[in-house]
């Protein structure tokens, strides 16, 4: 891969208008939501779920979901709720054994996360007893994992301590039985620092800039041919582009991390491989805030079109995530000025 991404601003592709969307629900029983995922259940049946609450953090955050059949999402419902501690970042995917699984995290903050998972042999209907994680393993942080055609899992973690966050991968060959960790993934200061040109990075001062919290978290992970996997992740502010790391061998070691040229304002991404080889990245095309919310494209995870604005108004657009469904179609889910959970649909034919 090149050190720099080129990335193709293809003015006449750029659409501003937003494909068929819809919200999840219109009026829950909590006042503020974040950091929804999406699977899809059989073909044509998806699920989503997202935490919750009063507002981010509180100890009454839950985690809840609901169930799309029939051309309508059903109600929303609570999936998992932690005693007297708010719950976090819910991921949904399926095992090659045909289990739905969720996780969850829980706790005060992310220094000091726990993780919790419940499991599902009917697509979500009814849910096992919730299983809290052994210390040190999160499962996958905020995107799904990759589940590879072997069963191999490979999921992105990620810790968030101060001054410090770092991404880590744990695998699993057993459908999530039993896991081993890998990492961590961070940073290459240097490239970061040389990169940077008359960016705002090389404004700041070096003793201050080195002592502001630093690195990446919640990592994407796609195949992106033969045991390559390419790992896109969100990056502090101070670095401010989406970075990417690579592996060799299914997900055992990894590169550095370094950046694209692609913006990140600090802010959660997604990405999914598509069957027929492209990548597509879900994200916040600016260097500060969280609107507008991006689609781009890439046939080789260097080379990116950024091709449609899901949403460009005032506002926060955040917290995505992608899945391909089993008509080719992209599904995405992400959070609307932290009220509301809205999904969209993109044909795939309008991917260029």
């Amino acid at each position: 891969m090149t050190k720099q991404v080129i990335l193709i601003f293809a003015a006449s592709m750029l659409l501003l208008a937003s494909p068929r969307g819809e919200f999840i629900f219109e009026q829950a029983p909590f006042a503020s939501c974040h950091a929804s995922t999406i699977v899809e259940t059989a073909p044509g049946r998806f699920m989503a779920a997202w935490f919750g609450g009063s507002a981010e953090g509180n100890p009454d955050v839950a985690i809840w979901g609901a169930r799309r059949s029939d051309a309508q999402w059903s109600e929303p419902v609570e999936l998992a709720r932690e005693s007297k501690t708010p719950c976090w970042n819910p991921v949904l995917f399926t095992t090659r054994d045909n289990v739905l699984w969720l996780y969850y995290k829980f706790g005060s903050s992310p220094s000091s996360w726990t993780a919790g998972r419940r499991s599902s042999s009917d697509g979500g209907k009814t849910w096992s007893p919730a299983e809290h994680l052994p210390a040190g393993i999160i499962g996958p942080v905020k995107d799904k994992p990759l589940v590879l055609p072997s069963g191999l899992i490979v999921s992105g973690t990620s810790v968030e301590s101060y001054r410090s966050w770092a991404c880590w991968v744990e695998r699993s060959t057993d459908n999530g039985r039993t896991w081993t960790k890998h990492g961590p993934i961070i940073p290459d200061r240097g490239t970061i620092q040389g990169a940077a040109g008359d960016t705002k990075l090389a404004q700041v001062p070096g003793s201050e800039f080195w002592n502001q919290t630093f690195g990446v978290i919640q990592p994407a992970i796609v195949p992106v041919g033969n045991k390559r996997l390419l790992m896109l992740m969100r990056a502090t502010g101070n670095i401010g582009r989406i970075c990417y790391s690579e592996s060799n061998d299914e997900g055992r070691t990894w590169s550095q991390a370094k950046p694209f040229t692609l913006p990140n304002p600090n802010s959660g991404i997604d990405a999914v491989a598509l069957r027929d080889g492209r990548i597509v990245l879900i994200y916040n095309h600016t260097p500060k805030g969280r609107t507008p919310l991006n689609l781009a494209v890439s046939r080789d995870g260097e080379t990116w079109n950024n091709f449609l604005a899901l949403e460009s108004e005032p506002g926060e657009f955040s917290y995505p995530a992608i899945i391909q469904a089993s008509d080719g179609a992209i599904h995405a889910t992400y959070t609307w000025k932290r009220k509301k959970i809205k999904h969209v649909v993109v044909p795939l034919s309008e991917i260029p």
